[in-house]
């Protein structure tokens, strides 16, 4: 399974903030709790179609080097894509998408 996070480019209270994205909502959940991510910053169904975590760029830093994959615009728009499909039924490995996004 994998864990991905976009650019940390969205301005809200006067911090930049990303997405934090995985393959599944557990994976989601249980990398989220070992970065200390407190679960209100958790989006999902069924406010949501698209399953994911607000990030500061500081966390989004330790999410790499914890083994987040970066992902720029392209690939995570892919890879919400995926994870659209998958919370409607249609599973699909989320790591290809993305590099199918990153050309």
């Amino acid at each position: 399974m994998a864990v991905y996070v976009d650019e940390a480019i969205w301005h809200w209270h006067g911090r930049k903030w990303c997405h934090l994205l995985a393959d599944s909502e557990a994976e989601l959940h249980r990398f989220a709790f070992s970065l200390g991510v407190q679960r209100s910053s958790y989006q999902g169904p069924p406010r949501t179609g698209k399953p994911h975590y607000d990030l500061t760029a500081w966390e989004r830093s330790r999410a790499i080097s914890r083994g987040a994959i970066p992902c720029d615009r392209q690939q995570i728009i892919a890879v919400l894509r995926q994870v659209r499909g998958q919370v409607r039924g249609r599973a699909r490995p989320l790591v290809a998408a993305a590099e199918m996004a990153a050309g």
